[in-house]
């Protein structure tokens, strides 16, 4: 599974696969304009999974006035809080860095023509 650079794994719980469970599902979410998920679009920054199973996820937008900025922060905390071992989930919206295309998997790239 390729994670970008950029993304930040922190995983104090004693469960070894519950970060992967967690990506899996948020790559589940796809930006509804571009035909990649959130993960692998490079919008979500960090990922931090506490010893209590509590899951605090830091993402960005494409854009500050991204339209689906009102939808696309609760369907990661709804995919990731859904995840088999994850006790609650909460995400966080920052533009620091902003997006930028490098931030996007060799995988997005390729779908979106980058590569």
């Amino acid at each position: 599974m390729e994670i970008p650079t950029h993304t930040v794994i922190n995983n104090a719980s004693e469960d070894e696969h519950l970060a992967t469970r967690i990506i899996d599902s948020i790559r589940q979410v796809y930006d509804p304009e571009i035909p990649v998920n959130v993960f692998d679009l490079g919008l979500i920054y960090e990922i931090n999974i506490e010893e209590d199973y509590n899951v605090f996820i830091k993402m960005t937008l494409t854009a500050p006035n991204c339209p689906a900025a009102n939808i696309l922060p609760g369907q990661v905390e709804m995919a990731a809080g859904y995840t088999d071992g994850v006790e609650n989930a909460e995400v966080v919206l920052t533009f620091d860095p902003p997006f930028g295309f490098e931030m996007m998997s060799d995988e997005a790239r390729l779908t979106l023509g980058f590569m």
